[in-house]
């Protein structure tokens, strides 16, 4: 069988128990970027149900022009005020670099992507780097973003302290 197949046949599980609708609106005012990383299951991790969040994800959680797209759309529209980072240990684009990846990308289909894929050396700064491009947004009604580390290996997540941030009790 198929894995779609599988996912269509869970789906039909899922709708027997689903609980409704929920406000378009999310009902903690916050949004999540997090890597796609599939270790991942940010709802139990982050104790979130089911319309409490946005969840934006891409690969590394990296604040690009669509992730800012996304948030400004959350908080405009939707009334989010707050941003949690979650990036991780072990994580794919701590494994190569930007232009050994478009080198990759462009022996393999011929052509260069366009875009930069973001790869990183130390998942800390990263997550400090992504604090400061949200801070720095202009577009945002809110820069009130916190960030984290989730540990692929024991499931706990750990705040990245931003020595530019206001402190939080």
């Amino acid at each position: 069988m198929a894995e779609i197949d599988r996912m269509l046949e869970a789906n039909e599980k899922w709708a027997q128990r689903f609980p409704g609708s929920k406000p378009v609106r999310p009902g903690r005012a916050v949004a999540v970027v997090a890597c796609m990383d599939a270790r991942m299951p940010l709802f139990q991790l982050l104790g979130l149900e089911v319309g409490d969040a946005h969840v934006i994800r891409n690969a590394g959680g990296v604040i690009t022009e669509d992730t800012i797209r996304s948030l400004t759309i959350s908080q405009h529209l939707l009334g989010t005020r707050e941003v949690v980072l979650v990036h991780h240990t072990d994580c794919g684009l701590e494994k190569s670099d930007d232009v050994s990846f478009g080198d990759l990308v462009e022996q393999a289909t011929g052509r260069r992507p366009p875009w930069a894929p973001r790869f990183f050396t130390d998942v800390d700064d990263d997550v400090r780097e992504s604090m400061r491009l949200i801070r720095d947004s202009p577009y945002l009604l809110s820069h009130e973003v916190r960030g984290t580390v989730y540990d692929v290996e024991t499931g706990r997540i750990r705040e990245i302290k931003d020595p530019a941030a206001p402190h939080h009790s």
